[in-house]
């Protein structure tokens, strides 16, 4: 069963209202924000990771659906499987950096035992306030569709890794995602449909457009690249598709008014209209999409 599939069946339980029909995120808890993540070893990250790295990512990635509300931190809660003593060790020194780098206090969590050979499954909660919280799903037709920041910097630093090849800055964006905390706060009051890029820019826009029940168009040569990327991938169509569809970006999407210039720096990559789907362009031309356009769980 892959990950869509699932997620319908999870439908036809009982839903609590803020769950927003399990379309979103994030839920809503009265003034509360609650979002959770799960981040499993030779998935999410790399068993040769360093373990300081893999706690700020898994805090990180948390934190970056509380931005894409627009939520103030309140803190996390830790589920931690105990292994090997030295990892652990390391594991919470990077739990402390990332913590402080990113003012998030610790609330609580808990501890169970991982088997001998197990991969480690780390999973955190992440609870915000004081949310406007824009749904993905409030996206108009005539909207342009932003992202802010730059796309395909982490899954060109994960294949640089995997060829046993090397260079900081996209490395770094593939070990240490900086959540878009301060651009949500800004953001989120104004815009129509928000979410983060996670699985890559082109599957996580259509399922904005989906959510909205609308089509989108994305302009491939649009998608904003960063000097590190084009120095190690260039800056062509086959690159900019890569980056596209890459995903570990945790930028900010953003449905909003096109004459409206928003208040973060973001870049306009398409727009959205009535109908349904996605419509990749290059150039002005269209491009057939490719077979997959992101990550998705349970697809090999």
């Amino acid at each position: 069963m892959n990950e869509a599939a699932f997620l319908a069946r999870l439908r036809a339980l009982p839903l609590h209202p803020g769950a927003r029909g399990l379309a979103d995120d994030a839920a809503t808890l009265g003034p509360f924000v609650v979002t959770t993540d799960t981040l499993v070893e030779g998935v999410h990250f790399l068993s040769g990771d360093p373990p300081a790295d893999v706690a700020w990512k898994l805090v990180a990635t948390n934190l970056s659906d509380l931005a894409a509300k627009g939520a103030r931190v309140e803190g996390v809660l830790l589920n931690l499987p105990l292994s090997d003593a030295a990892w652990d060790a390391a594991f919470l020194d990077g739990m402390a950096a990332v913590l402080a780098g990113l003012d998030c206090p610790l609330i609580g969590g808990d501890t169970v035992s991982l088997p001998a050979g197990a991969p480690r499954v780390l999973t955190c909660t992440a609870i915000g306030a004081e949310a406007p919280a824009p749904a993905r799903s409030g996206a108009r037709a005539g909207d342009a569709l932003f992202v802010t920041g730059t796309i395909g910097d982490a899954g060109a630093g994960l294949a640089l890794l995997q060829e046993g090849k090397d260079d900081a800055a996209l490395v770094a964006a593939y070990r240490r995602p900086q959540p878009r905390l301060a651009e949500g706060r800004v953001l989120a009051p104004l815009v129509h449909a928000m979410m983060d890029v996670s699985d890559g820019l082109l599957i996580d826009a259509a399922r904005m457009a989906a959510a909205s029940g609308l089509a989108v168009e994305i302009a491939l040569d649009a998608v904003p690249l960063s000097d590190a990327f084009v120095r190690a991938r260039g800056g062509t169509r086959a690159a900019r598709l890569f980056a596209a569809g890459a995903g570990d970006d945790y930028q900010l999407l953003f449905a909003a008014a096109p004459d409206r210039t928003p208040p973060a720096a973001a870049t306009a990559v398409g727009r959205f209209a009535s109908g349904a789907g996605l419509r990749l362009t290059y150039e002005g031309q269209s491009l057939t999409l490719p077979a997959r356009l992101g990550f998705e769980h349970g697809l090999r």
